[in-house]
């Protein structure tokens, strides 16, 4: 019991971490209809900037947190401007190519200015909290907790502010989100500096456990779409729970099948579920 407890705990962690960069991506998807390739890279650039402002300026961890937030909203934001606005009404396959371009120039460049060697990100949250005969190391219990408070802020957001409902109203109809008013233009460019926030979030959350290095947003990249369509394409409640349930998978999978299947195990069960929905666990008009 103490194991599986113990699973359960990193399981939760590792969903927040998938929850927040999933949501992210179906944000983007929601409102430009496009799979943003290039997720994985902000995910990646947002490690480095967090453990720039921790390992070379010392800023507290908090703030390096904010810090790379900020940053990457504004390179979400940039990256829309000149990249996809641009291919507003070109064939979707356009956008698709510039968002791996995006991911390729990102790697390339953080290979180029950081060479490929694996960083460890300092943290204040180095100890281990014990509860129950479980011994919970206190960065994940700070994942959980800022996780939580992000998707519930998210949520809020989009419910409870002229902002968000913008964001929803043209993921429901752009058509009638433009008759109304609504500068789908301005929108697309919020939501993506919001996608590119979450993202870095998740991968300054991650990085004291996980080592940092160009290529760590390559198979986030992969799990955030798996996740994107596990929970159905465009829906932040399935991005959610599409997060927390593959990560869970892979936890349990690891532990109790083999660590050297973890991955494959919660892609097994993304199968199985998109066997029984094939439309996602929370797909719209389901």
């Amino acid at each position: 019991m103490t194991l599986f407890l113990q699973q359960l705990v990193n399981g939760i962690a590792l969903g927040g971490v998938y929850g927040l960069a999933a949501l992210g991506l179906t944000l983007v998807f929601g409102v430009l209809r496009i799979p943003n390739f290039a997720h994985g890279a902000l995910y990646m650039v947002g490690a480095y900037v967090a453990y720039l402002a921790l390992a070379v300026y010392g800023v507290p961890y908090p703030v390096a947190i904010a810090l790379s937030a900020v940053v990457l909203a504004a390179v979400g934001a940039l990256l829309e401007r000149l990249v996809f606005y641009p291919l507003r009404d070109a064939p979707h396959t356009h956008a698709m190519i510039g968002a791996i371009g995006v991911l390729l120039f990102l790697t390339s460049g953080a290979q180029l200015l950081f060479g490929a060697d694996f960083r460890q990100m300092p943290t204040p949250f180095d100890g281990t909290v014990r509860f129950l005969g479980l011994g919970v190391t206190e960065q994940r219990l700070v994942i959980i907790l800022a996780s939580v408070v992000l998707m519930a802020g998210l949520y809020l957001f989009l419910k409870r502010t002229v902002p968000g409902q913008t964001i929803e109203a043209i993921e429901q109809d752009k058509v009638g989100a433009m008759l109304v008013g609504i500068s789908v233009s301005r929108v697309s460019m919020m939501t993506f500096a919001i996608s590119a926030a979450l993202a870095a979030v998740a991968a300054a959350l991650i990085a004291p456990i996980n080592l940092v290095y160009p290529t760590m947003g390559d198979i986030l990249n992969l799990k955030a779409f798996a996740i994107v369509v596990l929970g159905g394409m465009g829906s932040v409640p399935g991005a959610i729970v599409g997060g927390f349930a593959l990560a869970l998978a892979e936890t349990f999978g690891a532990t109790y099948v083999s660590s050297d299947f973890g991955d494959l195990i919660g892609f097994l069960f993304l199968v199985v579920v998109l066997a029984v929905r094939p439309a996602g666990l929370f797909a719209r008009g389901t």
